[in-house]
């Protein structure tokens, strides 16, 4: 039997993602489709600016980042999102998990991907 890649795709993209959404913040606050071009440029498959907006949309329901509006000088107003003290300290825990989870995939796949 194979199993579809887009499921399991769509799961280890959604930790991710959320991980490199809150890292850029942490950078810059940014609004979503400025998030959705950071990402690109970074070379991170972010999906669509939908898909941005419910990673903020789920990080705000966890009090990981705030919004704001902010007038901008090309149209209507933009909602602005930076992390809270919270969201800093758990990027900080995921920055600590995934590089122990990376060290211990990259081993496990070395020892079974040509050189």
């Amino acid at each position: 039997m194979v199993l579809s890649s887009d499921g399991h795709h769509a799961q280890v993209m959604r930790g991710v993602l959320d991980m490199c959404v809150l890292g850029c913040l942490v950078d810059s606050p940014s609004y979503g489709y400025e998030l959705l071009q950071k990402l690109e440029e970074a070379g991170m498959p972010a999906g669509s600016e939908a898909s941005i907006y419910l990673v903020l949309k789920r990080l705000k329901k966890h009090d990981l980042v705030e919004a704001e509006l902010v007038a901008s000088a090309s149209g209507p107003a933009r909602k602005v999102y930076r992390p809270t003290d919270l969201g800093r300290q758990v990027l900080t825990e995921w920055i600590d998990d995934w590089r122990t989870v990376n060290r211990g995939v990259e081993t496990i796949l070395a020892a079974h991907l040509p050189s």
